[in-house]
């Protein structure tokens, strides 16, 4: 299952910084759908992004909390 949408940057300043984009509702409800034949345990829900979240990717492109970015997701189904 496929998904691509934007959302905004936020930070969360725990222990260390981590930054993450919500999913919006309609695509949390499309997981929702078919998290029964995606998770694997613990409700873990595979997928496959491209986003540059990590500190190493999202410094050089100049990424922050607050900044809009658009999101494509795949949610891995399992065979």
């Amino acid at each position: 299952m496929d998904s691509v949408f934007s959302g905004q940057v936020i930070e969360w300043r725990g222990p260390s910084p981590y930054y993450f984009v919500p999913v919006p509702d309609e695509e949390s409800a499309d997981i929702r759908e078919v998290a029964a034949m995606a998770k694997y345990g613990w409700g873990v829900i595979p997928v496959q992004a491209r986003l540059p979240l990590k500190g190493a990717v999202r410094k050089p492109h100049g990424l922050s909390a607050g900044d809009d970015v658009t999101v494509e997701m795949t949610v891995l189904l399992r065979p």
